[in-house]
């Protein structure tokens, strides 16, 4: 059903769930953006960029910090970055607002998870600091990634939850449980994404050049202990990376080794449940994502990581994340069942109206 047909009660949640999984997408975008640009630490400090709320002239930025010369056009794109990401905030509260009146009135209510929204925002904040704080420090950028892309995932789960309750979908019926596949493959979708981000925030993209070789050689000397020690000094800045190539070749090989765990887990999600005709476009949706994620990694290595091209990959990676989840809502509550209570709970209403 369409959002214009639900009530005027429901209309207003359901807007602000579907405008903040949008706005988180976008979110998503400005932040790969800056890192991509080498913007992440275009304004030294924060909230504000060189001690104002919006970027200064130059004269101004030469006496908050004589020691780190302004470059407007990285300043912006750091500030264009938490403006929307406050956005987002001030979304993520008017729909906690809303959801706090209508939760007394309806029974399955997701206000769990509606605060569980509030403090995952909340811990985003935190970790958008410390990546100018800590100057990029990898692990931070990293969860700084995971965070935003499970933050979109909580805004588009509850978008759904708001849908099967504004529609008339009582909330006597129990899901399904995930089997063991559905696990399976989302616990490599999130090692993937985690591996992206560490790519990224290592400078590792294009640390093998040809595909799928790696530097012209199928075993090359790989420094995996040096590539994922997570406990590297906070102090210098990471802006461009501080690994040598054989760590960085290690990275860019376990995020590859990560895409093909995460392919074959999607495709065997396809072959599983494809003859569901209910499940079948939002699988297709998935495995259609992680294949054009794929064809975009290598097409990134091939091309020497263009800025657009990345920025696609970060948003195909945004559509992977929701493909699986719109999948794996159908999954949980499928379409049949979810109809005949539906058409159970109208059939009970309209018989009360007419007595």
């Amino acid at each position: 059903m369409r959002l214009s047909q639900a009530s005027p009660t429901w209309r207003g949640v359901l807007w602000l769930s579907l405008a903040g999984t949008v706005l988180c997408a976008l979110v998503v975008l400005a932040g790969a953006a800056t890192r991509l640009m080498d913007a992440g630490l275009g304004c030294p400090d924060w909230p504000g960029c060189y001690g104002a709320p919006l970027v200064p002239d130059a004269e101004r930025a030469l006496a908050h910090s004589p020691h780190l010369p302004l470059e407007a056009t990285k300043a912006w794109m750091e500030m264009l970055h938490r403006y929307l990401a406050a956005g987002l905030i001030a979304v993520a509260l008017l729909l906690a607002a809303r959801g706090r009146r209508l939760c007394r009135g309806r029974d399955g209510y997701p206000w769990r998870l509606t605060l569980g929204l509030l403090v995952a925002l909340a811990v985003q904040g935190a970790f958008g600091a410390f990546t100018v704080t800590f100057k990029l420090w990898p692990q931070v950028v990293t969860l700084h990634l995971l965070g935003g892309l499970s933050v979109m995932a909580m805004f588009l789960w509850l978008h759904l939850c708001l849908r099967r309750l504004a529609f008339d979908a009582p909330a006597v019926m129990r899901p399904r449980r995930l089997t063991l596949l559905w696990r399976a493959t989302l616990l490599a979708l999130v090692l993937q994404l985690a591996l992206g981000g560490w790519t990224s925030s290592n400078y590792a993209g294009i640390a093998c050049q040809g595909f799928p070789a790696c530097n012209g050689r199928w075993v090359e000397a790989l420094d995996w202990g040096e590539g994922f020690h997570l406990t590297q000094a906070v102090g210098p800045s990471y802006l461009n990376g501080q690994l040598h190539a054989e760590a960085r070749s290690a990275i860019q090989v376990a995020h590859r080794l990560g895409a093909a765990a995460l392919l074959a887990c999607l495709l065997a999600l396809g072959w599983r449940h494809g003859r569901d005709r209910a499940m079948r476009p939002w699988l297709a949706l998935a495995v259609g994502a992680g294949l054009a994620q794929a064809a975009l990694g290598v097409a990134n290595v091939l091309l020497w990581l263009p800025l657009w091209l990345a920025l696609l990959h970060t948003a195909g990676a945004a559509c992977l994340v929701a493909g699986l989840v719109l999948a794996a809502w159908r999954w949980r509550w499928p379409v049949a069942a979810t109809s005949r209570i539906v058409a159970a709970g109208r059939i009970h209403q309209n018989s009360v109206t007419s007595g």
